[in-house]
């Protein structure tokens, strides 16, 4: 059971569906992509196998499905497309701003994407300067989500224990790993990721982004 008792000191984000609306752009491309090179994917599909993990992970699924060239080339046509579509259409997650501007504590950015990719999809949203400094990568740990070592390491470099930390996640591998990291877990349900695939000890499920604060401090 993850204790809840004492107060939270530390919230840490995720950002792709957290704090960009990203995720609905990649379930759209990772379709559009799967269909052109043979693997025509439901959304609940795109959701179970590249939501919430590094683009790594995801390779590796469509390489052990379709073979090491196909892989390489969906990962081509997925970057270029997937770009086009955040130049054009990216925007911060709806309320995550009054979110930010009402929680009052210290925060903090753990993503499974990229320093490059944060840097371009908060840049386009106006949220890099928030965060700046303060931006983790799975990049920089051994195992990516689910495995808590992302968000061990963003509240190691913060200064906080485990204990006084809460995770913001939507995606099933993300709140598992912040489970796993012994801290108190918000699952956002407004994006692609259904409410079951969430919940667990220690997570409250939360639809609109600007009940955080008050969920947060247990108000």
């Amino acid at each position: 059971m993850i204790e809840s008792n004492s107060p939270v000191e530390l919230v840490i984000f995720d950002c792709d569906g957290v704090l960009v609306d990203s995720e609905r752009i990649a379930v759209r491309v990772q379709r559009e992509v799967g269909a052109r090179l043979g693997w025509p994917l439901s959304e609940a599909e795109v959701v179970r196998h590249f939501i919430g993990r590094s683009h790594a992970a995801g390779w590796q699924v469509v390489a052990e499905r379709l073979g090491a060239e196909a892989a390489a080339e969906w990962e081509q046509r997925f970057e270029q497309r997937h770009r086009e579509l955040v130049d054009a259409e990216l925007a911060p997650v709806d309320g995550i701003v009054e979110a930010l501007a009402g929680l009052g504590l210290p925060s903090c950015v753990a993503s499974s994407g990229s320093h490059a990719k944060m840097r371009h999809t908060l840049g386009r949203t106006g949220l890099y300067e928030h965060f700046e400094g303060r931006i983790y990568s799975a990049s920089e740990v051994a195992r990516g989500k689910p495995a808590p070592d992302l968000f061990l390491h963003a509240a190691q470099r913060m200064g906080y224990p485990p204990e006084a930390c809460a995770v913001v996640e939507d995606s099933g591998p993300g709140t598992r790993a912040a489970r796993a990291a012994g801290m108190r877990c918000f699952g956002y349900t407004g994006g692609p990721t259904g409410a079951e695939a969430l919940a667990g000890d220690g997570t409250v499920l939360c639809s609109d982004m600007r009940e955080l604060p008050a969920l947060v401090h247990g108000i």
